[in-house]
């Protein structure tokens, strides 16, 4: 199958207007002190803000391009046959969200035969959003103020601010060596994780983003947001990757050095 500039641009247009409506529509249940609040089969948490907004994104999306297909976290996959597949986490971050924390976020990737090529990073209770496609650039909205979105210029680790979404994630990865020798060398180290933390990377808050496990859902609105805007995005050896259940993201200059520590970590087989 072939893909248009005009199609992809389309679909940027409408999944960056989408993503913000699904995030909006999160807010009237965030800091809510009846929140209820389940449990899926791996004892992550759900509440009806993940499956609204979800819901919200497929109907949506499919109205809009019946041909295309849809991967949810929450609800799994409907096929397609355009080629396009759109690739929804409704809230990342929902421990947050639950906890009346901000830095959660919704995530909407589009992929075309199965390469990331748009990305939306929308973070509802700060009122912010980046988002990219392949080509076009990074661009960081705040408030009515959009810009372009770029990572840092900072070359060395000890002058990076690193940041990462759960410390556990480490230790039960058996990679603890990680995290601490990741934090032993940045200048500073902060849990401002999930996609919270790509976001900072994007527009240059941040240098350092590591992820010992990462979903699909998770990573493929991440890979072309960090790369438009200037950055690298990949798994902990080094591979161009939204399919290895690990991630970082870093810039150029950084990536050598993080890989240096994580490639002695590898994903237990």
């Amino acid at each position: 199958m072939t893909r248009s500039d005009r199609e992809l641009d389309e679909r940027l247009q409408i999944a960056v207007k989408l993503a913000e409506q699904a995030g909006q529509g999160t807010l009237k249940h965030f800091q809510q002190p009846r929140l209820a609040v389940e449990r899926k089969s791996d004892n992550s948490p759900v509440t009806i803000a993940d499956q609204e907004a979800e819901k919200f994104l497929r109907a949506e999306l499919l109205r809009a391009f019946p041909d295309d297909s849809f991967i949810g976290e929450e609800y799994g996959e409907i096929e397609g046959s355009s080629g396009y597949c759109w690739v929804a986490d409704p809230i990342d971050g929902t421990k947050s969200f639950i906890s009346g924390v901000p830095l959660y976020s919704t995530l909407l990737g589009l992929l075309f035969e199965g390469e990331s090529l748009a990305g939306v990073i929308v973070l509802p209770a700060l009122d912010e959003c980046v988002y990219a496609a392949r080509g076009r650039g990074a661009w960081f909205r705040k408030g009515t103020a959009v810009v372009k979105a770029q990572v840092s210029h900072r070359t060395s680790l000890r002058d990076a601010i690193f940041v990462t979404s759960q410390v556990d994630s480490f230790s039960r990865r058996n990679a603890a060596g990680a995290f601490q020798a990741l934090q032993e060398r940045a200048y500073v180290t902060r849990t401002w994780g999930d996609g919270y933390g790509y976001a900072l990377i994007a527009t240059g808050r941040a240098d350092v983003m590591v992820d010992p496990a990462m979903n699909l859902w998770d990573a493929a609105a991440i890979l072309p947001v960090i790369e438009e805007a200037g950055g690298r995005f990949t798994d902990w050896q080094g591979n161009r990757s939204i399919r290895s259940g690990e991630g970082l993201a870093t810039t150029p200059s950084l990536l050598d050095e993080v890989l240096q520590i994580t490639r002695s970590y590898p994903k237990p087989s």
